[in-house]
């Protein structure tokens, strides 16, 4: 059973502390929003990290049902569950990006996970598990054209392209993608955009040369995909998009890009209380109270993602109005000072949403706490429970 806000809408379910509702009609309108932008490319609904904190089970099968045709995680665990979870080939491929030495090559191989291959180390363990389970591996090669982070250096391309095009010609693996990833696209104007269209072509053509064909060549992240049709190639790689948030705030909201949030935080007051002057509210007494007031506790704090530099800065809502964290955020709870106002224990508290009621956001929070909207939602964590709205079946 669910309470109801005075415009109708659902919100937290009875008896549960706090929990963050999914908006799966919101997903599928994104991705929709997204593929009428670029009108061309294919679209990765890039999943990684437990779906940015929404759920990756559920916002994959919701992706795909919706059309899209790949998927993008950053862990091989991540991607195995994803296929164990019953998201078939035939259904969507699925990337993943991240290897370590001594990673489950060959269970991702008998999964049909495309790998990235980013170095000869990666490539030389890989070509091992093909041999071993006679399964042939399909393969990313990932160019490092400026990010500086996971990538093949421009002086070592030439080498890791030759290689793998020598074990496509042997029959062991099949290279189906070419790739990199942006450093600022987030960023209009900086400089490292061009530098890095460049260098991608210049990958591209080194691929080329050796005789490499892939299915999809593939550059453009959230804010490329809203901002730069340049990076588009073959297919796109929208993250936070794709959950409704807004990769370039200073460009535009969500709205302004056709999206809507897709997660909301809400929690109970747990207990109200009136306070003298001079009270000194959560640990260290960074807080105290001007006055005689009334104190509301919202039993929600850094083991459930709250970021502990949210105290004296997080806005929440209730009953209509903003108030700010009193005090310290703690592990499991936070104070917020509701001076003359009125409240009761079980009372709903929006720790952020959509902002169509006029609650906080997840931008709100980042602009609080000196961060990104990606962390906030990233970070709110198991002890949370998800409960998904909107499903398509």
């Amino acid at each position: 059973m669910t309470t109801a806000n005075t415009t109708g809408t659902a919100l937290l379910t009875d008896g549960v502390r706090a929990e963050a509702t999914i908006d799966l009609a919101a997903l599928r309108g994104n991705l929709a929003a997204l593929r009428e932008r670029t009108h061309g490319p294919e679209l990765m609904a890039v999943v990684k990290a437990d779906a940015y904190g929404h759920g990756a089970v559920r916002c994959a099968q919701e992706a795909v049902a919706a059309g899209a045709r790949w998927l993008g995680t950053a862990t091989p665990e991540e991607a195995l569950a994803l296929r164990a979870a019953g998201i078939g080939a035939d259904r969507a491929r699925v990337l993943c990006w991240l290897w370590t030495p001594g990673g489950p090559w060959a269970q991702a191989l008998r999964a049909e996970i495309d790998i990235s291959v980013s170095d000869r180390w990666a490539l030389d363990e890989l070509l091992v598990a093909v041999r071993d389970t006679g399964i042939t591996g399909r393969v990313h090669l990932k160019a490092d054209t400026g990010l500086g982070r996971n990538g093949c250096q421009p002086r070592d391309w030439p080498a890791l392209v030759a290689a793998a095009r020598a074990a496509e010609a042997e029959g062991l693996l099949k290279v189906v993608g070419v790739w990199s990833h942006f450093a600022a696209a987030d960023e209009p104007g900086h400089p490292s955009i061009r530098l890095q269209l460049d260098g991608f072509a210049a990958a591209l053509a080194v691929a080329e040369r050796a005789g490499l064909r892939p299915e999809v060549r593939h550059l453009a992240n959230s804010p490329a995909t809203l901002l730069l049709p340049e990076s588009y190639y073959d297919l796109v790689r929208p993250g936070l998009a794709m959950y409704g948030l807004s990769p370039v705030p200073e460009v535009g909201g969500p709205a302004d890009f056709g999206l809507r949030p897709v997660m909301a935080l809400t929690a109970r007051l747990a207990l109200v209380k009136h306070v003298p002057g001079g009270h000194g509210v959560s640990y260290g007494h960074h807080y105290t109270t001007s006055g005689e007031t009334t104190l509301g506790l919202v039993p929600v704090g850094y083991a459930d993602g709250i970021p502990r530099h949210a105290s004296g800065t997080g806005p929440v809502q209730v009953g209509g109005k903003w108030y700010t964290v009193a005090g310290r955020v703690a592990m499991d709870q936070f104070v917020v000072d509701l001076g003359g106002d009125t409240a009761r224990v079980g009372d709903e508290v929006r720790v952020f949403g959509n902002g169509e009621h006029g609650e906080p956001t997840a931008e709100d929070w980042g602009r609080a706490c000196g961060t990104i909207s990606y962390e906030i939602v990233t970070r709110i964590g198991a002890r949370v429970p998800r409960r998904y709205l909107g499903a398509s079946s």
